[in-house]
């Protein structure tokens, strides 16, 4: 009698198939063929000098992208949210006050991962397309006196662009830390780490940088550090614990690094080329292409009566777009029909914005008037084919 019980699965005795769509919602993106070939390499051991290198090479492409000097710049073995437990755990003690700035889902989400270490979590809320003055901000930081502020500053669920200056030199004022997600905005949109005083800042690999998801970009100011390396206690999460990620990434300064986990070599290998890819358009050119397609498709969906979720023009993120769903279509029947019709992607809303809008990602090679063609005319078919209700 066989051992085995359980039979050969026979879904997996078929070849992989998997279709080519156009990526088009708000991430992932569409991973161009020189970053996939990148990941394509051959393995090799994740403590390797070759890999140390690749390694150093992401961060020196990091600090580049997120115009910054720290020394403590690495990229976490995870998404996006990876990278936001990461800054978080290590920043954050039971009993520490936190604030969050929510005008989407994502700072719903820090607020959450605060509250669930032990964090004593305050918030500002605006309606979704809204942002905080700096006035509100230094209001609540005189309130609340929290160690930590967290802020989107591009809110993908909302499609809103925050405005950051002043907003670290306010949180320094009060002995705060600044916590910036940029997953949605990094390399679409100007951003300064250190000009702009922010102390945690971190990313994602598959939006604007076209990689995989997998690798989540994230660098510390010398502020966070020393914050973080003077806890009373240890970081919840070992994965995620910063003095070991540190050792592990060479920005410890010691002379050797020790295993702390089994590093996705494959991933840095498309993450170390999607910033070459960077690198070699150049940071400001990126972020002027971003704004000019942007504001292409912007025209293009006005011109056919759809309206923008975001009102002030200052304040619309320009990779991520938020449409007004269209009164009278339920918005799952037009990305349902834009998939089966035009294989392409695009999304409902997030979070708050739920029922509210029609998402459009147009990031990294994404970025360019073809695409945004491509989107006015599957949204156009849309509208004619899909049912209209009476209104």
């Amino acid at each position: 009698m066989s051992a085995v019980s359980v039979p050969p699965p026979k879904r997996l005795q078929k070849p992989l198939v998997v279709p080519h769509r156009h990526m088009f919602g708000p991430g992932p993106s569409n991973v161009p063929p020189r970053i996939l070939e990148a990941g394509a390499n051959p393995v090799i051991g994740h403590m390797h000098p070759e890999i140390f290198e690749i390694m150093n090479d992401i961060k020196s492409g990091i600090q580049y992208l997120f115009q910054t000097q720290n020394n403590m710049t690495l990229a976490v073995s995870g998404t996006g949210h990876t990278a936001m437990e990461c800054a978080i755990f290590n920043t954050v003690e039971p009993g520490d006050s936190v604030l969050t700035a929510v005008n989407g889902i994502w700072g719903e989400r820090a607020a959450e991962m605060a509250e669930r270490i032990g964090a004593r979590v305050n918030s500002i809320v605006t309606p979704p397309g809204g942002y905080f003055t700096n006035a509100e901000i230094e209001q609540a930081l005189l309130k609340y006196r929290p160690a930590l502020f967290f802020l989107a500053h591009g809110e993908s669920s909302t499609g809103v662009l925050h405005p950051l200056d002043g907003i670290g030199q306010l949180c320094h004022k009060y002995n705060c830390l600044f916590l910036v997600d940029s997953v949605a905005s990094l390399g679409g949109a100007p951003l300064y780490m250190d000009k702009q005083g922010i102390d945690i800042l971190y990313t994602g690999s598959q939006k604007v940088l076209n990689a995989p998801p997998g690798t989540a970009p994230i660098s510390f100011s010398e502020r966070a550090c020393q914050k973080i390396f003077n806890r009373k206690s240890k970081p919840v999460s070992f994965f995620l614990d910063l003095s070991w990620l540190a050792n592990y990434w060479g920005c410890d300064g010691k002379a050797s690094r020790t295993y702390h986990h089994t590093g996705p070599v494959t991933a840095f290998y498309s993450l170390r080329e999607s910033l070459a890819v960077l690198v070699e358009e150049g940071l400001e050119n990126s972020w002027d292409r971003h704004q000019k397609v942007a504001e292409y498709f912007h025209r293009g969906l006005e011109s056919m009566g759809l309206k923008l979720f975001v009102k002030d023009i200052k304040a619309r993120l320009p990779t991520v777009t938020t449409i007004v769903a269209p009164r009278g279509y339920n918005w799952k029947d037009i990305t349902s029909y834009i998939m089966k019709t035009h294989n392409l992607e695009i999304s409902g809303g997030l979070g708050p914005s739920v029922g509210l809008v029609l998402r459009v990602g147009l990031m990294g090679r994404n970025s360019s008037k073809h695409s945004a063609d491509m989107v006015l005319a599957a949204l156009k078919d849309a509208l004619q084919h899909c049912h209209k209700s009476k209104v």
